[in-house]
């Protein structure tokens, strides 16, 4: 954890934050801090700094805030992301809220096996948990939004097609070489492990959709996502 996240709910109106449960055992034994040391803060959707420990119980602190500085920039990519299995997906979503993406579609395609879609990894409190833990990571404080779409084709052909002023690519085994430092806002889009099937290919090109390669290797989901947003460009 390199920030502790407050729900601003959390935030009296002196600047003091009462922690507990999860947040304020870390600040204890992991962090080893004590009244008078200063740790890392945010608060969810707004401003971060840093706060006084100003009270400490077994599961319980006490914190006086400072929030005096902005989040780090965004990444310019928005992800579209062939559901993957459960563990996978959780790591996923707490690496892609860590590189500062802000957008993320959870989508179908012919390999996604449908069992997936009944996962309480998909619930709003699960999917949000995973975010906040990468936030925490990255010492940021915006959430990113996730929209799950079942449906390739309207996702497609949709959603896609309104974007019109966005560079839009997949990930593809064997395509040309995906660019580096793309200026501009881009949308990503990373298949299931077995990969793309070839109707999903031509929709994808047909609707101005370029294949882009990670090189001669078959990468997992979240190699293939970290490579992707790498090549792409951080914020």
């Amino acid at each position: 954890m390199n920030l502790l996240l407050l729900e601003p709910a959390e935030i009296a109106s002196d600047g003091r934050a009462e922690v507990t449960g999860r947040r304020a055992v870390h600040v204890r034994e992991i962090l080893r801090k004590a009244v008078g040391d200063r740790i890392r803060v945010g608060v969810i959707g707004g401003r971060r700094g840093t706060a006084e420990v100003v009270h400490t119980a077994t599961e319980r602190l006490v914190l006086a805030c400072e929030l005096d500085g902005d989040p780090p920039p965004p990444s310019r990519v928005t992800l579209a992301l062939a559901l993957p299995r459960p563990p996978v997906l959780r790591r996923v979503l707490q690496h892609v809220a860590a590189a500062g993406v802000k957008s993320i579609a959870l989508i179908a395609s012919a390999r996604v096996d449908k069992s997936y879609w009944g996962s309480p990894a998909l619930a709003d409190d699960e999917i949000r948990g995973q975010l906040v833990l990468g936030l925490e990571q990255a010492g940021d404080t915006i959430l990113p939004q996730v929209a799950v779409h079942r449906r390739f084709r309207p996702f497609v052909e949709d959603e896609l097609s309104r974007a019109t002023t966005l560079r839009r690519v997949f990930a593809d085994l064997g395509a040309p070489p995906c660019p580096c430092d793309v200026e501009g806002p881009t949308i990503a889009l990373v298949g299931p492990e077995g990969g793309w099937v070839p109707f999903e290919v031509e929709l994808l090109i047909a609707n101005g959709c370029a294949p882009v390669g990670l090189g001669a290797r078959p990468l997992r989901v979240e190699a293939a996502v970290n490579a992707l947003l790498a090549r792409l460009g951080l914020p």
